[in-house]
């Protein structure tokens, strides 16, 4: 049991299955005091604390929020859109449990670029429920583009780094990249040392190619196994250096279309405590089939599958984080908490925010999920405020 706030919390989860610390305790309660963790426990001590408002989970799971780190947009909208469309397309992902995102940017000019990056950092800097962005391009292997213009694909150079980090403002949270790409390897230098996560992805790169760029500072296999080379049992590829760098995460697109259960399952295994459930979900999460744009691009969506309308590549996921951990529990087979912590401590600690986000722990955010026994979300908070 936390300590007790020194003055009444605003709002007592009480009654519920929390899960924290890789444990499930029942009966547990959560206190926020406006958007952070104030106090935990078991049975009726939250009683004492005479919160302003209790909340009666009647034995329902807690969770911490979940933290999608890529992710494209929903609810028809695109996170390279305004800042009405990016707010539309949140709504979308915090009704099923997505209390932190880092927006994902397509390829793009550098211009548009320095214009999607600023709009986001201002975003950033009002709503603390936006983490920063992450640029999914423009140096990327044009044989491993996926749902990319290659067009506007590009080596990097320093000149075009700055810009970009000028523009961010300290927002820009993650870039992916191929470090095989002229400059790659000093790109990757060049934004960790700026405080910029690195991820390799979209690559051509071979299994001693990644371990270098791991030596070198990056940190996140982009949606592993994806527009990248696979496992081969005389050559290993980028997936089987991130899983024998023990300080990388793999990032795991849990749709059933993009990476197979059993997959999926290796994966947990390979890479235990390692592996973040994101989404890439583009603008059709939350909405009907039909033709939408993924930057430049013309994606047709049929079944809830996107796929370029021209050579029909992946063109990212129509995927909520809550299906993504129901599939894993259910599907894959994961246990219960270890899928949890792949949508919360493991995407935080990724982005170096695992100090304040993640757990539902004291001091932590006030970011929380309740879902019942098939693992649906039934209620939701972020920083301390109901959004469902």
């Amino acid at each position: 049991m936390s300590p007790f706030p020194s003055s009444p919390p605003d709002l007592i989860i009480h009654s519920a299955r929390v899960l924290g610390e890789g444990t499930q305790s029942d009966d547990g309660y959560v206190a926020f005091s406006g958007g952070t963790i104030s106090a935990t426990g078991t049975g009726d001590g939250w009683r004492s604390l005479d919160p302003v408002n209790s909340v009666d989970a009647a034995g329902a799971h807690l969770v911490p929020g979940f933290i999608d780190i890529h992710g494209h947009g929903g609810g028809g909208c695109s996170f390279d859109s305004d800042a009405d469309g990016i707010r539309t397309a949140l709504a979308v992902h915090r009704a099923h449990g997505t209390t932190r995102s880092v927006l994902s940017l397509v390829t793009g000019s550098l211009d548009d670029l320095v214009d999607r990056l600023a709009l986001v950092a201002g975003l950033a800097e009002e709503d603390p429920t936006i983490l920063g962005s992450h640029l999914e391009g423009p140096f990327l292997d044009p044989g491993h583009k996926g749902a990319h213009d290659p067009a506007q694909l590009c080596a990097p150079d320093e000149a075009s780094i700055e810009r970009l980090l000028t523009a961010a403002r300290g927002t820009l949270r993650q870039v992916t990249l191929a470090p095989e790409l002229p400059g790659g390897m000093d790109a990757i230098r060049q934004f960790t040392t700026a405080g910029v996560t690195v991820a390799v992805g979209h690559t051509d790169t071979d299994f001693d190619g990644a371990q270098a760029a791991f030596e070198a500072g990056a940190s996140i296999l982009t949606h592993a196994f994806n527009a990248m080379n696979g496992i081969h049992h005389r050559n290993p590829g980028p997936v089987a250096a991130a899983a024998a760098a023990g300080s990388v995460t793999l990032e795991i697109i849990n749709d059933g279309v993009h990476v197979h259960p059993e997959v999926v399952r290796i994966a947990f295994g390979a890479a235990p405590g390692r592996i973040a459930l994101v989404t890439d979900a583009m603008a059709a999460a939350g909405s009907s089939d039909g033709t939408y744009q993924l930057g430049s691009l013309s994606v047709d969506v049929v079944d809830g599958v996107a796929r370029l309308a021209g050579g029909g590549s992946i063109a990212g996921s129509t995927l909520t984080q809550d299906v993504a951990l129901r599939r894993a529990v259910t599907e894959v087979g994961i246990g219960f908490p270890e899928a949890v912590a792949a949508l919360t401590e493991t995407p935080a600690r990724a982005i170096g925010r695992a100090d304040d986000l993640g757990r539902l722990e004291v001091g932590f955010a006030a970011d929380a999920v309740l879902l019942d026994d098939a693992y649906s979300v039934t209620a939701v908070w972020a920083n301390g405020e109901r959004l469902r």
